[in-house]
């Protein structure tokens, strides 16, 4: 009995310690790639919009294309928004989590938010992937 006072407290301690490790261990290479992915798919998008409104600007025939081409842009968006999941809690100024300000660059246009989430890629390592 005594032994079970002792290994019970000790297993629920360590089963308590690896819970926290696996909802916070993410390591920092899988913190790397999950930026490079996301800045590589906020890339895609800004191309995939700024072709789609070039588009836009210079078709006649704005039923076709431009659905097509704003079709295209949701998609890549909707990637872009997957990339994000994994960081979204992480803070790119002005008191917004990079969840917040993809969201509003991507949904509202903001520029604002736009440049934090193209800043936030810069300050990873990965201006290169962005506009």
């Amino acid at each position: 009995m005594r032994v079970l006072r002792t290994v019970f407290p000790v297993l629920a301690l360590v089963a308590m310690s690896a819970g926290c490790s696996s909802a916070n261990g993410t390591s920092e290479q899988q913190l790397t790639e999950q930026r490079e992915n996301y800045c590589t798919q906020l890339g895609a998008w800004q191309k995939a919009r700024n072709a789609a409104d070039t588009d836009t600007d210079t078709d006649t025939d704005t039923d076709t294309s431009e659905s097509s081409g704003y079709d295209e842009v949701g998609a890549v968006a909707e990637d872009a928004f997957l990339a994000m999941q994994p960081l979204r809690d992480e803070a790119v100024g002005g008191g917004r989590t990079l969840g917040e300000a993809t969201a509003a660059a991507m949904k509202n246009g903001d520029s604002e938010a736009e440049g934090r989430v193209v800043e936030y890629c810069g300050d990873s390592g990965y201006e290169t992937l962005t506009r």
